[in-house]
């Protein structure tokens, strides 16, 4: 079996972060993979370290006939059994190829007729299943097939490092600085819990806009702005709560790092957490653009030891039978033997 894989995103967002991971994972699996990758992007050393061959000049000129005419020459150099388009942007470069089935990733509710080259199509959850579905793909096209946590087996941070005090409330937020990721709300709701520390992993657009909000609601000395972070099984397992205040969140892999690390899960109710939360047990669900009811929620997970409990054991259980690294890369492979069998009748 062998599988090209097209990603032609240069950031590090959740769907690069997994792309890359589920790569690695079947690359450990000793399946056959060719990867078209920027070479600048952040993953990619990673990859060409792995052994999972690489081809870096589909991307390198930003002229998209002449990205998929490279592409084309590679797919007929590499001979695919299947070619897997993470997302739109990868899925735009396809030209049309008949020998073999082409998967199209929604990491999102996207259109399908951005995908037009694409035969088979997988969801990361039920739910953009059904929507592909709702939009004209065949039923029997369409896969829901998750995503999976690469937390590390890290030790806890050292809060120190942090400039949080040893026994003081610690809150992690684990997010790109972007507007539909909710953080104005976190931050409204930080300043009606007086000694909970606050740490935002992550960069985005938002930063100077979110760090003038926190001067302005004299947050400066509990809240903690860390940058992109490669060591999140470390923050989580420092912290003593994991919070998503998403506006929008297709899936939200946070969810499940958190549940793999063993820290108590708060999120705003959007598409990913309302369908894979289960309230009260292995989280908390607050409504979007509540302050007040994340405070209330944050709190009661800090101060209440037996509730923190309950939803670490849930949290852990939920992960352990659906979302580990083996049940997805079983998946996917299942995945791909069917559709290669399928198209070879």
């Amino acid at each position: 079996m062998r599988i090209l894989h097209i990603m032609a995103g240069r950031g590090l967002g959740g769907a690069e972060t997994y792309a890359t991971d589920i790569m690695l994972s079947l690359q450990s699996r000793g399946i056959d993979q060719c990867a078209v990758v920027a070479d600048d992007a952040p993953r990619t050393p990673e990859l060409r370290a792995s052994g999972v061959r690489l081809s870096t000049d589909v991307l390198s000129f930003p002229f998209r006939p002449y990205q998929r005419w490279k592409l084309k020459k590679l797919i007929a150099k590499e001979k695919p059994d299947l070619i897997h388009c993470w997302m739109r942007r990868a899925a735009s470069l396809m030209p049309d190829w008949q020998d073999g089935p082409v998967i199209g990733w929604f990491g999102g509710y996207y259109d399908p007729k951005n995908f037009t080259r694409c035969t088979d199509f997988v969801g990361v959850t039920q739910g953009i299943v059904d929507h592909q579905i709702a939009k004209g793909i065949p039923f029997d096209h369409a896969f829901y097939v998750p995503t999976f946590p690469d937390v590390k087996d890290e030790v806890a941070t050292d809060r120190a490092a942090l400039n949080t005090p040893a026994g003081a409330p610690a809150v992690l937020a684990l997010s790109r600085l972007h507007k539909k990721k909710g953080l104005d709300t976190l931050l409204q709701a930080a300043k009606l819990l007086p000694g909970v520390y606050f740490w935002l992993a992550g960069e985005g657009p938002l930063r100077e806009k979110l760090e003038k909000m926190t001067r302005k609601l004299g947050l400066e000395d509990r809240v903690r702005f860390l940058g992109w972070r490669t060591d999140r099984g470390a923050l989580l397992r420092a912290a003593d709560v994991c919070v998503l205040p998403s506006r929008y969140e297709p899936f939200g892999t946070v969810l499940l790092e958190a549940w793999a690390a063993g820290t108590p899960l708060v999120a705003a109710r959007s598409a990913g957490p309302a369908a894979y939360v289960t309230d009260e047990k292995n989280g908390l669900l607050v409504p979007i653009d509540d302050h007040q009811a994340l405070a209330k929620a944050l709190d009661r997970v800090v101060k209440d030891e037996a509730l923190r409990r309950r939803m670490i054991a849930d949290g852990f259980n939920t992960y352990s039978r659906s979302y580990t690294r083996k049940v997805v890369t079983d998946k996917m492979i299942k995945l791909y033997e069917k559709l290669i069998a399928d198209k070879k009748g």
